[in-house]
């Protein structure tokens, strides 16, 4: 009966339809830059004549195909059905793809302290979400520490971003811990109304810490088979 109540009241609260647009338009805006690049690099290499030129325009077309493959990945476990349709996803893919979205930039230190193999999949997402909403907000770099942990039937899962400022849209703290407001979601807030949903239908809220100018902390506890 629960299940079918909390069901009743994301949809209300959102299309569904309408939240994957909102996703896809995320992750488009996300790869525009890095897809946008490679473009740039090919038309270059197609013009270039001089050695030392097309040897810098190849570095750049390297680093732009990775960067965009890293996002792919990442949005793959974080939005999409990653893992199949199994029940549990390997942490150490979650890892990877959390490293090589923050980590490459050399900006954000990327801590994982999460001790399990595996982790259900909605647990999984729902912390990459939380993750991401944490990194974007150091937006003068920083540290950004993911840990998960399971006890007695339950998940807990947390996420610390550390930095010299940090900055979190009032929209998404107020859709992360409260969810759609007015029956609508501001397409910046995609990813967080994704993940009070996956919270809320796991049994969990949101909590997160005050707003601080350096400090922010988010955790959620939810049952182990989400």
């Amino acid at each position: 009966m629960r299940k079918v109540k909390l069901w009743r009241i994301h949809r209300h609260a959102m299309n569904p339809v309408d939240l994957a647009s909102l996703l896809c338009s995320r992750l488009c805006h996300d790869l525009m830059s890095p897809v946008g690049a490679l473009n740039n690099g090919i038309e270059l290499l197609a013009d270039e004549t001089d050695p030392d030129m097309r040897e810098k325009c190849l570095e750049l077309l390297s680093d732009s195909a990775r960067a965009s493959a890293n996002k792919l990945k990442f949005f793959r476990l974080a939005f999409g059905a990653a893992g199949g349709f199994g029940d549990a996803v390997d942490t150490h893919e979650a890892q990877a793809a959390l490293e090589g979205v923050f980590g490459a930039e050399r900006r954000i230190e990327v801590g994982w302290v999460v001790t399990d193999g595996k982790l259900a999949k909605g647990a999984v997402k729902l912390l990459l979400n939380l993750a991401l909403l944490a990194g974007d907000a150091l937006v003068r770099g920083g540290r950004l520490d993911v840990g998960a942990e399971s006890s007695d039937g339950e998940i807990e899962l947390a996420v610390r971003a550390e930095g010299p400022r940090i900055l979190l849209d009032p929209v998404l703290r107020e859709t992360l811990e409260k969810g759609a407001s007015g029956n609508t979601v501001e397409p910046r807030a995609a990813g967080a109304w994704l993940a009070h949903s996956l919270a809320a239908e796991a049994g969990g809220s949101i909590k997160l810490s005050e707003p601080s100018s350096d400090v922010l902390m988010i955790g959620v506890t939810i049952t182990a088979t989400r």
